[in-house]
């Protein structure tokens, strides 16, 4: 199996398992997750939809067809975390950085991700893309 092979599907599986693991924090309403999308204003719906959003990326990612759209997706949650960490919320809180952590580590994999299934793009969304994409 080819090297760039073997990282696309790890990428592809570090996305989908963190985003799947803090589901479970989102989705039953855990006293963290509470007081981050409180923080942010956003409590409770942006914590369960960005939680159904997670776990749509999650799948797509997973599915050789529609991994664009799920890492896509996933980068798009990603640069909001990020953002929200570093000019909001603060990037250690209370974990010590481990959630800013596992954002960075899940954009990146989904950028490298995105970029290996570019060519998967359908040519009627690809149209309405940006060129350098």
């Amino acid at each position: 199996m080819k090297t760039q092979t073997v990282l696309f599907w790890a990428a592809r599986i570090v996305v989908a398992a963190i985003l799947l693991q803090t589901l479970f924090y989102k989705f039953t309403g855990a006293k963290e997750s509470i007081a981050l999308f409180s923080a942010l204003g956003a409590e409770p719906w942006g914590r369960i939809g960005t939680g159904v959003i997670e776990l749509i990326a999650s799948v797509l990612i997973l599915i050789p067809s529609t991994v664009w759209l799920g890492s896509l997706l996933a980068v798009g949650l990603m640069a909001g975390a990020i953002f929200s960490h570093i000019f909001i919320i603060g990037v250690t809180r209370d974990d010590g950085g481990q959630l800013f952590l596992y954002a960075v580590i899940v954009f990146v994999c989904g950028l490298f991700s995105f970029w290996k299934s570019k060519n998967q793009i359908p040519h009627s969304v690809k149209k309405k893309l940006p060129s350098f994409l």
